[in-house]
């Protein structure tokens, strides 16, 4: 590898160990074994470092958190027990994928001051809604794409707001069991 493969490789592993804001140059350049100025060099700043492996980031955990959804359901599954299904899947991710959800959550409370982040994560957001549409309900969202949005957007939601709860107390999280009982409920 060159010093730019090297100082994209390190900064990764700054991402994933200290996450966007804790990592400094200095780490990043003793992770790599390149020195700060190759940084400037290379990328301009930390800064424009640091956003293209968040953006690369994000792209190889969403195609692993995609692999990871798409589990097997039975053809013949109910809506329930293929959200059911996929819910428990969600949930076994957040363990595995830890690294990336802390990071969408730092950069979350960063994002007035990272316009180019915020672009990203908004495209991200857009294709995840019309993903999980896909996932939970079995069916290709472009058929019917306000549905796919609108669902999407719960989906997203509920992700979201299960898996922050998940980053605090990770006993406490809902089997997919659980939450279609509590679906239940609340449509009752």
């Amino acid at each position: 590898m060159g010093n730019r493969e090297d100082l994209l490789a390190g900064a990764k592993q700054c991402l994933i160990e200290k996450g966007y804001t804790r990592t400094t140059a200095r780490d990043i350049a003793n992770a790599s074994g390149v020195s700060l100025a190759g940084i400037g060099y290379h990328f301009r700043s930390k800064e424009a470092l640091m956003n293209e492996v968040v953006f690369a980031a994000m792209r190889e955990w969403g195609d692993e958190l995609a692999v990871t959804l798409a589990g097997e359901v039975e053809a013949d599954a109910t809506p329930l027990e293929r959200f059911e299904a996929a819910w428990d899947r969600v949930v076994e991710s957040f363990t595995r994928l830890r690294p990336m959800w802390v990071t969408q959550f730092e950069l979350l409370g960063q994002i007035d001051h990272m316009p180019e982040v915020r672009e990203q994560l908004v495209r991200g957001i857009k294709e995840g809604r019309l993903g999980l549409a896909e996932l939970f309900e079995g069916v290709d969202p472009g058929g019917d794409p306000e549905r796919g949005r609108l669902t999407g957007t719960v989906y997203q939601a509920m992700l979201t707001g299960f898996l922050s709860q998940w980053l605090l107390d990770p006993d406490s999280a809902l089997s997919g069991r659980e939450v279609v009982a509590a679906l239940r409920m609340i449509t009752a």
